[in-house]
């Protein structure tokens, strides 16, 4: 399948090959109207150039929607990063796209890239400002900080309010606990919110009453899973979906609400921490039952305003400022500007209007 350009990109597609290593790589800058085109590397044995060019039209969206001078890009490198060697794949490909970093392009961890892998990138290209999630001990902003997590926790308050919830009696139900999950679980419940229930996958672990977030840390720390957990009740991965809550947050895999499950969500909102948790048909059944949805594109933008902040050299705490302030901000327009309930289709409004006049100020399109 080829790539489809249109009004708005992909500027570039840029594939390389290093005979030595073996390695292959694609970068697409999709649109770089408001900035240099920032995404992640990922690192798998099957990516190809459509794929990479959807997730850079996805970052495009997403930066736009954040609110930071950031286009749209992505990477990615073709290799079981258990079996090669990885290092010199990741400095291969950073020397053969070093002509457009940073520029056109920055870059950030994504599958199998982490902050080790950022600390290669900037290294090989020789500046700092060539990637962003790198280690703390070398002027970085590691996703590991729970920026992600942080800005889906204050999206949820933003759609409580939305709906006039008293945040102190909604019970939240959360798929996944890795990183994101954990961070979401972590700011509501230091709120004061009842998390009766987290997913990972062993399955779910469910108390009405709600569940202890220091001790279910410790539980999947020391014994690998949520399930293990002393005070609550075990039920399948799956069920989580069908749990009477007030806020459902799917956090980790792609597509987990469906066609099959989606009419046995009771959630009234729906807060998509995880990348495309569903898919938009199945989002639309939802919100003509009069169900909130909050986008994953609006709702776990932390990660990438937190690599903004890294970028431009702000401290830890400046950096959970801003992600409060534009998650909050843009997650309270998204709401405004919905039309029949559709969040999705107001939120991808707002981000091309923001490309659009970007583009006509550039002089690249007439008004």
């Amino acid at each position: 399948m080829a790539i489809q350009n249109d009004e708005f990109g992909p500027e570039r597609v840029i594939e390389v090959y290093d005979q030595r290593t073996g390695m292959w790589g694609v970068l697409v800058i999709d649109n770089t109207a408001r900035g240099p085109g920032k995404g992640g590397i990922r690192f798998v044995s099957d990516v190809n150039r459509e794929e990479v060019f959807a997730l850079a039209r996805a970052m495009t969206w997403k930066n736009a929607l954040a609110d930071i001078p950031f286009g749209g890009a992505k990477a990615g490198i073709r290799g079981d990063p258990k079996t090669v060697n990885k290092e010199a794949f990741m400095r291969a490909f950073a020397r053969r796209i070093k002509p457009f970093v940073p520029e056109f392009y920055i870059a950030g961890p994504d599958m199998n890239t982490t902050e080790r892998e950022m600390a290669i990138v900037a290294d090989e290209i020789g500046t700092p400002l060539a990637s962003t999630g790198k280690p703390s001990s070398i002027g970085g902003l590691p996703h590991e900080l729970g920026s992600t997590g942080f800005g889906v926790f204050c999206s949820t308050l933003v759609g409580a309010g939305f709906l006039n919830l008293d945040i102190n009696k909604i019970s939240v139900a959360i798929e996944g606990f890795g990183n994101v999950g954990t961070f979401t679980m972590k700011y509501l419940t230091e709120k004061e919110i009842n998390v009766v229930a987290v997913s990972d996958s062993k399955g779910t672990v469910y108390n009405e009453k709600g569940l202890d977030f220091e001790q279910l840390l410790d539980t999947k720390v020391k014994k690998g899973t949520v399930t293990a957990y002393k005070d609550g009740k075990v039920l399948s991965a799956e069920d989580l979906f069908k749990l009477k809550v007030d806020v459902l947050i799917p956090g980790a895999r792609p597509n987990v609400i469906h066609s099959k499950n989606v009419n046995d969500v009771k959630a009234q909102i729906i807060v998509e921490a995880a990348n495309i948790p569903m898919e938009y048909e199945t989002e639309k059944v939802l919100m003509k039952k009069g169900k909130l949805v909050i986008p994953d594109f609006v709702a776990n933008a932390g990660g990438v305003i937190s690599s903004y902040c890294e970028w431009r050299g702000y401290s830890e705490k400046e950096m959970f400022k801003i992600v409060e302030e534009k998650i909050v901000r843009n997650t309270q327009l998204v709401l405004d500007k919905t039309v029949s309930n559709d969040t999705r289709a107001a939120a991808l409004q707002i981000a091309k209007e923001r490309v659009i006049d970007a583009m006509e100020k550039r002089g690249w399109r007439s008004k």
